[in-house]
């Protein structure tokens, strides 16, 4: 084999390899990242899960991806081991349909209708396509489209210049020496997996054994272990991704290493021992990409369909395998934002919104057992506040790194719009929580210090924070239901509060001049107060979000003021509603 073959080889190889990256890519983003929700709903059992697993890997070309993003939906907890199972099953098996289009570059030339389907017109009537869409067109579905198009000329490309390469090794002793050792089983499966897991994907090895199989010399015998070890070699990527998941991330990792390892011992033991009885003539037939497409989708048949009706073993197995490790302290409430659903928009986009839905209703928690602290003292439920309070600083600082990434990401106009409205609205959330801090302060400060509101105060201070419980309630529920006619109705009842807020700062102005109140009373007074008129704030910037978000603009200023100064009816009807229930 002389030089110019090698390069010729490594450059075939090179471009294999990113015409496959090129279409995979592609093809994700024009299926409107889809495919990823449809894996966790639509995966209720190992049959179903195993036909999606299928499809979806037949439509990404990689059942590393179809396994890694499986991975991240049970380490967020949005599935679990044993669906996962049927996921992987369809992997390892839908892969097999990429041996299959490589075949595409395999198709024999000739004269009339074979001359059109021959591998160089076909490559440079998709290479001719894919660049003229990119030129006339400035849609991104469209330069989408030509990527894959482009993808899949590159992919035909480096096919031909790998068969160029190593249409002489048929003739070379050392080549025949090696394809002759490969028919030893053990060292067949060991440098199938090797070279899999060195280039980190089952299709791009399997199209390089098609590829060299053109050299006529590889037979049925070398083949089929090479096929087995790159079965098991594809789990390398999965198992990496496994690094920093939980016990549960690692448990679904570990299942694609189980399934083919399993596979691969049962097929083999099958296949050998009945060819010790049987004696196989098949065995020394010659293979070309054709007859390897061919055998690799019945290898991979026959691991995974058998298998199926043992899911719940398999999950056991794995969970027996990974232990639970017994870590002090809480689990990490932002568990959902998984780095792996980002190269999957519309998934990521999902998991925030559960994740600061999930938030608000904290900052509830926390404000309305805080708030309550003021009529019944207790001290755990002070020192839930407190850690309600730090969950809410753990919530924004996870979440807001993980919706900038978001927002590195293709996404649709809804998406922005979404995204946009949860980087709008994430640090009123917290903010909530922080008030509800302070506000079990103030309460713990009338408690200790014996502070004594007078009867006026007391009632004052009971419908405020009535209305700002109410307001919070309101505003949350609004955001989780992307209820916007009732976002709608919190900015009258904010007007109350602030209205509110003046009467009775005024009212204890003139008790402190009566004496009916003293300095140290009034110090813990005017917090509350403050921090109450702080929360109706932030609940209005979240309405508000939300109103100008849906509207395609974020204009909070102008809306307000369209609000307040226009004085619809709408607006003061709500506005009458509230003050007639809040009245001090």
């Amino acid at each position: 084999m002389s030089f110019e073959n090698v390069v010729a080889l490594i450059g075939g190889v090179a471009l294999f390899l990113f015409g496959m990256g090129l279409m995979g890519d592609s093809l994700k983003r024009l299926s409107g990242n889809s495919f990823a929700p449809i894996l966790f709903r639509l995966s209720g059992t190992p049959l179903r899960g195993m036909l999606l697993g299928t499809a979806v890997t037949a439509v990404i070309q990689s059942s590393c991806a179809t396994a890694v993003m499986t991975v991240g939906f049970v380490n967020a907890k949005v599935m679990k081991v044993k669906q996962a199972t049927g996921i992987i099953l369809g992997a390892v098996l839908g892969t097999s349909v990429t041996g299959w289009v490589i075949c595409l570059s395999y198709l024999p030339s000739g004269a009339g209708l074979a001359s059109i389907l021959s591998t160089a017109t076909l490559t440079g009537v998709i290479a001719l396509a894919g660049v003229v869409l990119r030129m006339v067109s400035k849609k991104q579905r469209i330069h989408d489209l030509s990527d894959l198009l482009m993808g899949f000329a590159v992919l035909m490309f480096g096919l031909s210049a790998m068969s160029g390469a190593v249409k002489g090794l048929g003739s070379e002793p050392w080549f025949i020496e090696v394809m002759t050792s490969l028919s030893n089983p053990v060292v067949g499966i060991l440098i199938g997996a090797a070279a899999t897991a060195l280039l980190q994907s089952a299709s791009a090895a399997v199209g390089i054994v098609q590829a060299l199989s053109v050299t006529g010399v590889m037979t049925f015998d070398e083949a089929f272990p090479l096929l087995m070890g790159i079965a098991i070699g594809a789990s390398a990527p999965v198992l990496m991704s496994a690094i920093g998941a939980s016990a549960d991330g690692k448990r679904a990792a570990l299942i694609y290493p189980m399934v083919t390892v399993v596979g691969v011992i049962l097929c083999a033991s099958v296949f050998y021992i009945t060819d010790a009885i049987f004696d196989y003539p098949f065995r020394e037939m010659t293979m070309d990409p054709f007859s390897m497409a061919m055998v690799n989708m019945l290898l991979r048949i026959a691991m995974t369909i058998p298998l199926l009706p043992f899911s719940g073993l398999i999950s056991a197995a794995v969970t027996a395998i990974v232990r639970d490790k017994k870590r002090a302290g809480e689990a990490d409430p932002t568990v959902r934002l998984e780095e792996r659903f980002l190269t999957h928009p519309a998934l990521a986009v999902e998991q925030s919104r559960l994740t600061i839905n999930e938030m608000a209703d904290l900052a509830e928690q926390a404000l309305l057992t805080g708030i309550g602290l003021f009529t019944t003292w207790d001290e755990e439920r002070f020192d839930e506040v407190m850690r309600l309070e730090e969950t809410g600083d753990r919530y924004e600082d996870s979440l807001g790194t993980y919706l900038v990434k978001v927002t590195a990401q293709p996404l649709t106009t809804a998406e922005n719009e979404e995204v946009s409205e949860y980087l709008h609205t994430l640090s009123d959330f917290e903010r909530l929580s922080d008030h509800a801090r302070n506000l079990a302060y103030s309460a713990r400060e009338v408690v200790e210090k014996k502070v004594h509101f007078s009867d006026q105060g007391k009632h004052e201070l009971a419908v405020l924070t009535a209305a700002v419980c109410q307001m919070t309630s309101m505003t949350v529920t609004a955001f989780r239901e992307r209820d916007l006619a009732l976002a709608a109705r919190v900015e009258p009842l904010e007007e109350l509060i602030d209205d509110l807020c003046d009467q009775i700062k005024l009212g204890h102005i003139e008790r402190l001049q009566q004496g009916t109140c003293t300095i140290n009373q009034g110090f813990v007074f005017n917090d509350i107060i403050t921090n109450c008129e702080r929360v109706s704030d932030h609940c209005s910037n979240i309405a508000v979000a939300m109103i100008e978000l849906h509207s395609d603009a974020f204009r909070t200023h102008s809306y307000t003021h369209a609000v307040r100064e226009k004085d619809s009816p709408e607006f003061r009807q709500a506005y009458d509603e509230y003050a007639a229930r809040f009245a001090i």
